[in-house]
């Protein structure tokens, strides 16, 4: 069969340091200008926790260790028309930093990145992606 459409499979790297996270503005779409975790889709062979490393290294610079899962689900976002533009299952990792004193570097397609003190990451004060405070909170949940 040609032409047939499957969901992608991507990660979304949480990444603490005391009271701060590590977020990306990402460059290219979905979510193109907003605010979230590192992340990106998995390759052949690869594990989703290597996975999860890999996309923070590539976006931030940052070496890390991955932890927990902490949640997955499906993305969908569709056109005006009720089309789907992009369908990806995303697994959530907790990444830990390697060396404390790392500091992120936006690279590859994020055009932006940082450490944000978690009280300070809300919607109404950035624009982010769809579910970055509720990943946050299970996040610091689990710690």
């Amino acid at each position: 069969m040609t032409g047939v459409q499957v969901p992608r499979l991507g990660v979304l790297a949480v990444c603490m340091a005391g009271s701060q996270v590590v977020l990306v503005r990402r460059r290219n779409p979905p979510d193109a200008g907003l605010w979230g975790f590192p992340g990106g889709k998995v390759d052949w062979g690869e594990t989703v926790s290597e996975a999860a490393c890999r996309e923070l290294r590539e976006e931030t610079g940052l070496i890390t260790q991955a932890g927990a899962r902490l949640d997955c689900g499906d993305f969908i976002t569709r056109d005006k028309m009720g089309g789907v533009q992009y369908h990806y299952f995303l697994v959530a990792i907790a990444c830990h930093l390697t060396h404390p004193g790392q500091i992120p570097r936006a690279d590859d397609d994020a055009m932006e990145a940082g450490f944000f003190d978690i009280a300070q990451v809300d919607p109404a004060h950035m624009d982010m992606s769809e579910g970055v405070p509720e990943l946050l909170a299970r996040a610091r949940a689990m710690r």
